[in-house]
């Protein structure tokens, strides 16, 4: 049992890259803001960008999870997404990197006549002149 207690919050390689990289990023923009330097906010804004693009990438490449709980023997920081390769459901990253998962096949209505309009029915210009 975790500190955390039954809960999966998502502690992958992607999730702690991602966090260091964000707070060194951050925080060389904040300093370079506070000192005003021109170039330390832009190099920060560059580690948050970096930060970004690695995250997503470490994701893509199975260091991430899927959205939603994993299962209890899978929920260990270092282990590696086997499914990542076929995109996960509902997950952004995974569409912008062009990965669907593949699911069934679309169920579309059939295309048939059009119904015939009814010049009576409710809210019409005739069936309002009808009633009053």
């Amino acid at each position: 049992m975790s500190a955390h207690g039954d809960h999966d919050m998502g502690h992958t390689v992607a999730g702690w890259t991602g966090s260091a990289l964000t707070i060194a990023g951050s925080t060389v923009l904040g300093l370079a803001f506070v000192a005003g330097s021109p170039a330390g906010v832009g190099a920060g804004g560059a580690i948050l960008v970096l930060a970004a693009l690695t995250t997503w990438l470490l994701h893509l490449s199975g260091w991430g999870k899927p959205t939603g709980p994993r299962p209890a023997g899978r929920r260990d920081w270092r282990t590696r997404d086997t499914a990542a390769r076929q995109g996960h459901p509902d997950c952004l990253g995974c569409r912008l990197a062009g990965r669907r998962p593949r699911t069934g096949p679309v169920l579309r209505p059939q295309a048939g006549p059009a119904p015939a309009a009814n010049p009576r029915a409710r809210g019409s210009r005739t069936a309002r002149a009808d009633v009053g």
